[in-house]
Formats: C-alpha cells, sequence, structure tokens
C-alpha cells in the first residue's frame, strides 16, 4: 500500500513545492514569450481573497478550463486549458492586454508543467467550481456541490440583449466582439424599443447562447455602464437583410448595405465572414469584478471598456489591438494635412467623440500631432470612429500612443503656436454627466445634425453657410420646432470640413451652431 501511494503523495508534493518553493524565483523572472509553451498557465500576484470563479474566468474566454490549482497564501494559481493551442492564445492575448482581477494587475506566463496533477481532497473548492463551470462548456448541468440550479437545454440559439444605462455608445461590431468568445457569431440585429438599446443575437449553436447568457447576464460592457440583460429570444432563426451598421450577417458579406448606409468594404466584409477565433487573431479582454462567493459565478465580470473598443475597431479592420491604458487617454494621429491642419480644427473634430485636453502638432513632423483626450474610453471611441477618415484630403491613421499625457511647451519657449491646452475649454460637449451627447455619438457620415438654430434662420441660410465651406449641400430638413435641422452634405470628408468650420459657428443673438454626425439620411 505504502509503495503504491508514495509517487501519488511525491507528484503532488512536487507540483506545491515548484509553486512554493525552489522554483519560485525562477518562475518570477521567467519571460513567458521565452518559455515552451504549455496548457498549463501560471498565474501570479492575485489578490487577497481572489475566488476560483474569477481565475476560471481568465481562461474561459479562451477555451475550455480543465484543472485549477490555487495558492492562495502565495497569491499564484495554475490554471489548465484543454489544448495548448488555447494556452498559447490565452498567453499571447495576454502580453498585448493586461489582465485584471478586481482591478488589479495580474501576471500570466506558461508554467513548466505540462499537465496539472492535483488532490481533489485539497483542493475540493476549486474542483467543484471547475466541475460546474466545465457542465456548462458542454452543454450539461453543473454539479449541486458548485451551489448553481440544474440547467435546462437552452430552448434557441438566438438570444435577445437589452443594454442598460448606456453611457456610451454600443456597437454591432462590440456585441459580436464580445459574444464571439462563447461560439461563432452568425447574425446580429439591432434595434430600439422602448427608448432602450437592443439586440437579437444568433449563435450557430444553443449551447453557445447559453454559456454567454450564463457568463455575461448583468454585466457592463464598460465600467460601471451599458450593463448587459440577456434573455432567450422565441425566434430560432434571424433574417438579416442587410450588412450595415444596425444589422449584419456574418455568413453572408455580400449582403446590401441598404437604407442608404455606404457598402462594406470587401476587405472587411472577408474578414467578417471569418470564424469568430480568427476574426481578431486574440480574443476580447475580459475583466473580472467578482463580488460573488463560491459555485459558478452568475457573470465574468465587466468586460474591459479599452479592449472591446479596440478589439472591435480591429473587427472593423481598421486598428489593431493594443494593451494601452491609462487615465489620459493620449492618441497618436499621423497622416496629417500639415498645411491646412491646426490644434483648433484637431480639438472640434475629436471633441465630437470625448473631451480633448490638449493638441500637440510635432514640430519635426507636422502631418503627426499627439491627442490627450479626458479618459481612455473616449480615446478608443475617437480611435474606433476616426482612423482611416478623410480630413482635408488626406485619410488619417488614429492609434494609442505611448505617452500619459501631452507636454506643455517650456515657459518662454514659443513652438509657433502647435501646441494648444484645452482644459478649460467650453466647448466640451461630455463634462456634464448624464448629458444627451452620450447617446449622439456615431461615425462621421454625410448627414449633419444642426441644433441652437435662431427663430429667424432660414434653410437657404443655413445651405449657403454650409455650401461656403467647400461643399455641396444635398438635402436639408428641419426638425418640427425648426432650432434642430438635419443637413447632408455630398460625402463623409464635405460632412466633416463642415464640422470643423461651423460647430461653435455665431449665428447672432447669443446662438452658437452646435454641429454632429448623424446616423440618419434625409
Amino acid at each position: 500500500i505504502i509503495n503504491i501511494h508514495i509517487p501519488i503523495v511525491i507528484g503532488v508534493f512536487l507540483i506545491y513545492l515548484t509553486a512554493n518553493g525552489s522554483d519560485s524565483k525562477k518562475l518570477r523572472v521567467e519571460d513567458s514569450m521565452d518559455s515552451p509553451p504549455s496548457r498549463v498557465i501560471h498565474i501570479r500576484k492575485l489578490p487577497n481573497e481572489v475566488s476560483e470563479t474569477e481565475v476560471i474566468a481568465l481562461g474561459l474566454p479562451f477555451g475550455k478550463v480543465t484543472n485549477i490549482l490555487m495558492l492562495k497564501g502565495k497569491n499564484q494559481a495554475f490554471l489548465e486549458l484543454g489544448t495548448e493551442e488555447a494556452a498559447v492564445t490565452m498567453v499571447n492575448y495576454y502580453t498585448a492586454v493586461t489582465p485584471q482581477v478586481r482591478n488589479v494587475p495580474v501576471f500570466i506566463q506558461y508554467s513548466n508543467h505540462k499537465e496539472l496533477k492535483t488532490d481533489s481532497a485539497l483542493n475540493q473548492r476549486a474542483q467543484a467550481v471547475l466541475q460546474a463551470v466545465s457542465a456548462v462548456q458542454e452543454g450539461g448541468s453543473p454539479s449541486s456541490a458548485a451551489g448553481e440550479s440544474v440547467l435546462t437545454p437552452a430552448p434557441s440559439p438566438v438570444l435577445r440583449i437589452i443594454i442598460d444605462n448606456m453611457f456610451y455608445p454600443v456597437t454591432l461590431d462590440v456585441l459580436q466582439q464580445i459574444f464571439s468568445k462563447f461560439g461563432t457569431v452568425m447574425k446580429i440585429i439591432t434595434f430600439t424599443k422602448n427608448n432602450q438599446f437592443q439586440a437579437l443575437l444568433q449563435f450557430s449553436d444553443p449551447v453557445n447562447a447559453q454559456q454567454a447568457k450564463l457568463s455575461l447576464d448583468g454585466q457592463n460592457i464598460y465600467n460601471s455602464c451599458c450593463t448587459l440583460r440577456i434573455d432567450f429570444s422565441k425566434l430560432v432563426n434571424l433574417n438579416v437583410k442587410y450588412n450595415n451598421d444596425k444589422s449584419r450577417d456574418y455568413t453572408r458579406p455580400e449582403l446590401p448595405a441598404g437604407d442608404g448606409q455606404p457598402p462594406m468594404d470587401p476587405s472587411v466584409a472577408a474578414t467578417l465572414s471569418k470564424d469568430s477565433t480568427s476574426l481578431l487573431g486574440t480574443p476580447s479582454g475580459m475583466v473580472t469584478s467578482y463580488s460573488s462567493g463560491g459555485g459558478f459565478p452568475s457573470s465574468l465580470g465587466a468586460i474591459s471598456p479599452l479592449s472591446a473598443a479596440a478589439a472591435a475597431a480591429a473587427a472593423a479592420g481598421r486598428v489593431a489591438l493594443s494593451g494601452h491604458t491609462g487615465p489620459g487617454g493620449v492618441l497618436l494621429v499621423s497622416n496629417l494635412n500639415e498645411e491646412m491642419v491646426t490644434p483648433q480644427s484637431l480639438f472640434t473634430l475629436f471633441g465630437v467623440y470625448g473631451d480633448v485636453q490638449r493638441v500637440k502638432i510635432l514640430y519635426n513632423k507636422k502631418d503627426s500631432a499627439l491627442i490627450q483626450m479626458s479618459d481612455g474610453n473616449q480615446a478608443q471611441l475617437a480611435m474606433s470612429h476616426l482612423n482611416g477618415q478623410k480630413m482635408y484630403g488626406k485619410i488619417i491613421r488614429v492609434t494609442l500612443s505611448k505617452h500619459q499625457t501631452v507636454q506643455l511647451p517650456r515657459e518662454g519657449l514659443d513652438d509657433q503656436g502647435l501646441t494648444k491646452d484645452f482644459t478649460s475649454s467650453p466647448l466640451h460637449r461630455f463634462k456634464k454627466p448624464g448629458s444627451k451627447n452620450f447617446q449622439n455619438i456615431f461615425p462621421p457620415s454625410a448627414t449633419l445634425h444642426l441644433s441652437n438654430i435662431p427663430e429667424n434662420v432660414t434653410e437657404e441660410d443655413l445651405r449657403l453657410l454650409f455650401s461656403n465651406s467647400g461643399g455641396t449641400v444635398k438635402a436639408f430638413k428641419f426638425f418640427q420646432d425648426r432650432k434642430m435641422a438635419l443637413l447632408q452634405m455630398s460625402t463623409a470628408e464635405e460632412a466633416i470640413q463642415a464640422l470643423i468650420d461651423l460647430h461653435n459657428y455665431d449665428m447672432g443673438r447669443g446662438h452658437r451652431l452646435r454641429v454632429s454626425f448623424s446616423k440618419s439620411t434625409i
């Protein structure tokens, strides 16, 4: 009997020794990219009182989690994934986007172990939670030991999603990026009902819909806002007629845009038609923020706003994922028309998507500029909406900068007006919490929304004013009270130019014209 059990005991002891003792220093300095890949992931610097579910959630978006070992005294854990490929995807992603648990950065790397052998008696709680997760992943019922009721088979592959507290806009691409971590998203339709943004999202398999609902229901897409409420739809198949910003069939990229929307770029359509794992190259960032105790969680924590927006932009073929975060997101804008661009024009355009704090056109490279937004979320919004747009005849490139702030020139130094501080500008659109401006953020389009129009101003006055900005006014429509209007230029580039020139234009009698992009057409 002794001879039979000694190897098992030694095997368990060696794992604990490797994690806690002789190799701990080596693990701390080990570079995850230099270590040979393994399906066992070593997670360090976990916060105190971390739960098993929070650790499992770090690996769940990347594939099946097959084992877990918690070393709470060392603030460490080992996570075993079902395949080495899933582990490689996880490590590659978290190399670019810093994983967080309870808003604390943690460190992830390959373990020296090729598999995780644990003593179930010592690791009973973690195993019970893992059993529940595994049951959900496989579409079965979690063990009652995990404190979760038995799951019935998913009635439909279609989910109905309602976004509560929609402080920031949620695009179709953001939804696709978030939900594709649980399976292949085939179709999405978005709409507004009872003044609430809603979506219908169809998976290829009802089991994926069930897992996504269990994991994401009640979670926030962005910090403290955009809460997901998820139910199964009575529909079992969605009929999508158009591929545009309101609906998309990822299995049929050839569908027309419809409703006056510009057709999708063929290269983007080809990208979107691929399966969800290859779509972004790396899965989305999941930031866990549990308050739950034992058992399988009712949610997987908030989605990182940075990675969600960046990945959504990547899905549209515009930018690559980046791990940069910071309280004041700084953007690098390049390929600017250096003969035309000014700090003020950049402030006005980027100010549509957030409150611009500072702008610096680079002295030795005047086709590039640094723009400091008030926070990382606003930087993401500006980047995802403006990268690839045409400004003063040139297609601009917008990426995240490594800088945390834009430095002002030293006192007494003349930088030829290339740097400007807008911190105290009265033109910030988003200073007021809950402002309607948060609900009216749209990509650049040919149609502009005008407001704060004086009573005596006519349609002809406005047509003439906007024609003088260098474009052609194609259509115009007053709202019923005539204080607001829609005005359509020939192209989005002309509308961008008009917005830069005429936002805050003095219309007389104390009226300053307000201009923004509209999602409507006339």
